[in-house]
């Protein structure tokens, strides 16, 4: 029986390899062979990091980590009706029932069966050679990207991308995103595409220097003196259209409520944390929208690949460190720092 290593994510800041037998695909199921396989805050935050690792969608289960996979079909299952070998495909990090209202909408993440079992939470994920994927959960990857680019897609691209869908950001906005880490970043390149000027906060200076080898010059540091007041002026007093929170951070997203200009959109994504406010003067006096965003739908994803050929947006320059699989436990150690763009570990 042919064997493979994989990546397994003890808690407390343990990492693991294993080896596992190299699944065999089922009915509408394809084996896919991993090119790219990153790391998402979500994991450090709710496997890497904690002893207890969670309940409900955040459930680990022991299995192989990693659900932002991206590669290329090795072998298909009896029943496999629209891919087939030798496919570029990205994985949808979370395979529902399919047979639920949410599901039925694409919105597997909202999946409200008791099988629903996400890649790298509760079934194998990414940190190994090779991915059993359920066929629905697959999204094809264009020619002009890369297999990085797909990874990125896979959740935190993704992420980003149906918080600016749901602010319904355009050239007439100016952006405000909170917190410059991956899905900040991939919030920022997205606005910009989508026609709005963007301001970015963040207080990582590593960070704030990424967001500017990506071309970004309106970045202020929370640790600024007045700094609300700096942001204020970059909208001429007005306040700002939209404001997309990533962080997670109480501070950050009571600043998107104070910074945000009436009839303003606020897209909370950031996970983790509190906050508290006053409704009347900050949301209700104002008719602010606050939306609660948490992944992209199968259907913005694939809208989401389509326009980054369009745009001809590269998510992989948010990556500032790779490594091989073996090298794992660095990757992890690295990202866990703080001081990192995307993470990812990739095959040739």
């Amino acid at each position: 029986m042919a064997t493979m290593t994989g990546v397994v994510l003890p808690g407390n800041r343990q990492l693991e390899t294993r080896e596992f037998a190299v699944p065999e695909p089922g009915h509408s199921q394809v084996l896919v062979r991993m090119k790219a396989s990153s790391l998402c805050g979500s994991d450090l935050r709710a496997i890497y990091r904690p002893v207890d690792q969670g309940t409900g969608p955040e459930a680990y289960r022991g299995v192989i980590a990693g659900h932002e996979p991206c590669g290329i079909i090795e072998r298909v299952g009896p029943g496999v009706r629209q891919f087939q070998e030798g496919d570029r495909v990205i994985i949808y990090h979370i395979a529902g029932c399919g047979l639920c209202h949410e599901c039925r909408n694409g919105w597997m993440i909202g999946c409200t069966s008791p099988n629903r079992a996400a890649y790298g939470w509760q079934r194998n994920g990414g940190h190994a050679e090779f991915l059993l994927a359920e066929e629905r959960t697959l999204v094809a990857l264009p020619d002009e990207l890369t297999y990085l680019d797909g990874a990125m897609a896979a959740c935190g691209m993704g992420t980003a991308y149906a918080a600016c869908v749901r602010a319904n950001v355009s050239g007439r906005d100016v952006a405000l995103i909170t917190g410059l880490g991956p899905v900040g970043i991939g919030a920022a390149l997205l606005c910009r595409e989508m026609g709005a000027r963007v301001v970015g906060v963040e207080a990582i200076p590593e960070r704030l220097e990424l967001a500017r080898k990506l071309g970004f010059t309106d970045l202020v540091s929370p640790s600024e003196n007045d700094a609300s007041e700096i942001l204020r002026a970059k909208t001429n007093g007005h306040g700002f259209e939209v404001a997309i929170d990533c962080s997670g951070n109480a501070s950050a997203r009571h600043m998107c409520l104070e910074l945000i200009r009436e009839w303003g959109r606020i897209v909370y994504v950031g996970e983790g944390g509190s906050v508290s406010f006053e409704p009347s003067p900050l949301l209700i006096h104002k008719q602010v929208t606050l939306h609660g965003s948490w992944v992209c739908s199968v259907p913005q994803m694939e809208d989401l690949v389509e326009n980054l050929v369009r745009w001809n947006l590269h998510p992989e320059v948010m990556v500032t460190h790779r490594f091989s699989l073996h090298q794992a436990r660095e990757a992890y150690e690295l990202f866990d720092s703080g001081k990192t763009g995307k993470v990812a570990i990739v095959w040739d």
